[in-house]
């Protein structure tokens, strides 16, 4: 899974980016990115993957809890949503402009924005 002699790859999901959960329980489901670890090449996604967290008890809490959290799931199961069309799209990376490599869409050729 994590090998930390490995370089991780460039992900072509961000923090922020409006995504599509392409295979599993929550197959066609939509979320905002919350965080990605890159490492582990995995995402936490807005209501994506709820599961139920045990929590001790506590002084402040002596009964103890469950709660509903996120959990991460897999990269390669999520593909970004245009913003402009809003569907999902693959996404490459080429030379702007300006000189800087670009996210860019292969459905409609625009380069995304960032954030």
């Amino acid at each position: 899974m994590y090998n930390k002699h490995h370089k991780t790859l460039k992900l072509h999901i961000k923090k922020g980016d409006t995504v599509q959960v392409l295979s599993g329980n929550y197959r066609k489901k939509q979320g905002t990115v919350l965080k990605v670890f890159p490492k582990t090449y995995r995402a936490i996604v807005e209501g994506v993957h709820i599961v139920s967290k045990h929590k001790k008890p506590t002084a402040k809490n002596p009964q103890g809890t469950i709660e509903k959290v996120e959990a991460p799931i897999h990269i390669s199961n999520l593909m970004l949503i245009e913003s402009a069309t809003s569907r999902p799209t693959r996404i490459g990376r080429k030379l702007d402009e300006e000189g800087k490599l670009q996210r860019y869409s292969k459905k409609t050729g625009e380069f995304i924005k960032n954030g």
